[in-house]
């Protein structure tokens, strides 16, 4: 091999090194709670794919959307329903024509003693707890379908006084996981890959669906990665994991 040749080479070579960092970008991205888990698988496959790096964030989509509209630098938000996203579209911060459901959540009954919740969860009018963990149905989804649910069962009122609500899913799953409450409802994706304890899925029909939604925000415009991320949410790799966390997809 000659030495221009082998120069060429490493020339070539030395600039895709030098490159590669400048094309990677980061987008900061706010994600509802019960999504930590696929969101986290979903961000590394994307810099394994893409290159460019997902921040995450975690929290109650209410709690977001408020951020958002005082100015949170979040471009992508990923929020646990449709309202909040199509307020962002409506309040002129999102790129319209971005936003799209990701995910159909489903909520559970869940307790982590064997035997506490049954398959039709008959356990919300019988009665035998303390206390149900929720999470806050003014800002979190998940907590306005549990309230919704309850209702539809007659048993709002009753439980009521027993209810303990948690700043967001992942609080009230954790106000469940240990014992602060003897059962919740909790996101299925909390629980999917958890052994032991007992649950029920509570039927789509006692609430509204729980479609999860995402958009481009305006912050993002511009930032290459905050829309090779939303785009690699809508592919077959996103898609296997969050049908593997329980959710539905269209």
């Amino acid at each position: 091999m000659s030495a221009i040749v082998l120069a060429l080479r490493w020339l070539a070579l030395l600039g895709a090194m030098l490159s590669a960092p400048l094309l990677a970008a980061e987008t900061q991205v706010a994600v509802a709670a019960n999504f930590s888990e696929p969101a986290k698988a979903i961000a590394a496959a994307f810099e394994r794919a893409t290159g460019h790096k997902a921040v995450l964030a975690f929290g109650a989509s209410g709690a977001f959307y408020t951020q958002i509209s005082h100015g949170a630098p979040f471009e992508v938000f990923l929020s646990a329903d449709a309202e909040r996203p199509t307020k962002a579209d409506q309040d002129g911060l999102a790129v319209s024509g971005t936003r799209f459901t990701y995910a159909i959540g489903k909520l559970v009954l869940y307790s982590t003693i064997p035997g506490t919740v049954d398959a039709s969860g008959a356990v919300l009018k019988k009665g035998g707890f303390d206390k149900i963990a929720i999470a806050d149905p003014a800002t979190a989804p998940y907590g306005a379908a549990a309230v919704e649910t309850m209702r539809s069962l007659g048993v709002y009122d009753r439980l009521k006084p027993k209810i303990v609500t948690g700043s967001s899913i992942a609080q009230a799953y954790q106000f469940t996981s240990t014992g602060a409450a003897q059962l919740g409802f909790v996101a299925l994706s909390q629980v999917i890959v958890i052994p032991g304890g007992s649950r029920w899925i509570v039927p789509a029909k006692l609430h509204a669906p729980i479609d999860q939604q995402a958009v481009l925000l305006k912050t993002g415009a511009q930032n290459p990665a905050a829309k090779a991320f939303l785009a690699f949410l809508k592919g077959p790799t996103a898609l296997a994991i969050i049908r593997r966390y329980g959710y539905a997809t269209r």
